[in-house]
C-alpha cells in the first residue's frame, strides 16, 4: 500500500523512546487509543526534560497535540524528543512520532506531533530554577 504522507525516520536522531502497541492498548477494530499515545508522548518528552533540568519534572502543559494518522496494534512507534524552548522553571519539548508499519514492505509514517511543557521541581514537588548549562 503506498500513501501519501510515506516518509523515513529522521536521520541522525536517535529516538527518545520505541515500543509496539499490543491489543490491551487498542479498540476492537485494532485503532491504538489515543489516550495511551498521549501517555507514551509525555513519557518520551519527559526524558530530555529531565536531563536538561538535572532532575525530576512535572507536566504542566500540552501546547499542542496533533494525530496525523491511525496507529495500529503492531506498528513500531519511534518517539523523537527535543527541547525548544527553557525558561527560568519550565522547559518546553517538540515530539513527533512515527510507525514503522507492515514488516515485508516497511512503510513509515508520521502520526503525531505534540509540543509539551514540564517544570523543574524541587523534592517538596515546588517549582524550582533550572540549573545553567554546564560549561
Amino acid at each position: 500500500m503506498t500513501d501519501l504522507h510515506q516518509t523515513t525516520l529522521p536521520e541522525g536522531k536517535i529516538p527518545q523512546l520505541r515500543v509496539m502497541p499490543m491489543p490491551a492498548d487498542a479498540n476492537v477494530h485494532g485503532d491504538v487509543f489515543g489516550g495511551w499515545i498521549m501517555a507514551q508522548v509525555d513519557i518520551a518528552g519527559s526524558l530530555p526534560a529531565v536531563r536538561r533540568a538535572n532532575g525530576r519534572v512535572a507536566t504542566i502543559a500540552v501546547n499542542s497535540f496533533v494525530f496525523k494518522q491511525p496507529v495500529f496494534v503492531g506498528d513500531l512507534l519511534s518517539f523523537y524528543a527535543e527541547v525548544v524552548r527553557v525558561g527560568n522553571t519550565s522547559i518546553t519539548v517538540n515530539v513527533e512520532v512515527y510507525a514503522e508499519r507492515n514488516r515485508l514492505q516497511v512503510e513509515t509514517v508520521k502520526v503525531t506531533e505534540a509540543t509539551l511543557t514540564y517544570v523543574a521541581t524541587d523534592e517538596a514537588r515546588k517549582p524550582r530554577q533550572i540549573p545553567p548549562l554546564a560549561p
